[in-house]
């Protein structure tokens, strides 16, 4: 890492760190580092959910579906990902949750990168 340079694999490294790839929170010093934007390669078995609504959110985020069905709700609206490369975009404010409808893998692109910013264990 000393070069400037990571090379890994999504699905190894999310594991380590609940999905997260790259964002404030990786260390200083890290390539993966990074306080504009945070990217998350999220696996999620069938049935998984968030486990409550987001609200106040701080940043404007992307969610691309990569396989499986998953739907994100929105305020007034559900929007269902359901062929590889579907994609939803909210901004700042907009409040969130998902559900997984079946095995699905989603990469989510959230900036900026907000230190101190998170929610509890088991509603990422």
């Amino acid at each position: 890492m000393g070069d400037g340079v990571y090379v890994g694999n999504a699905g190894v490294d999310a594991a380590l760190d609940r999905g997260w790839l790259l964002g404030h929170f990786k260390g200083p010093g890290d390539p993966r580092h990074s306080e504009a934007v945070e990217i998350k390669w999220g696996v999620h078995p069938r049935g998984d959910e968030r486990a409550r609504w987001v609200e106040g959110e701080a940043r404007t985020a992307l969610l691309v579906l990569v396989s499986g069905r998953f739907r994100v709700e929105l305020p007034g609206r559900s929007v269902l990902l359901a062929e590889q490369g579907d994609y939803v975009v909210w901004g700042r404010g907009v409040g969130h949750s998902w559900v997984a409808e079946e095995e699905s893998v989603v990469l989510t692109v959230r900036w900026p990168s907000v230190p101190g910013y998170a929610v509890p264990d088991g509603a990422a």
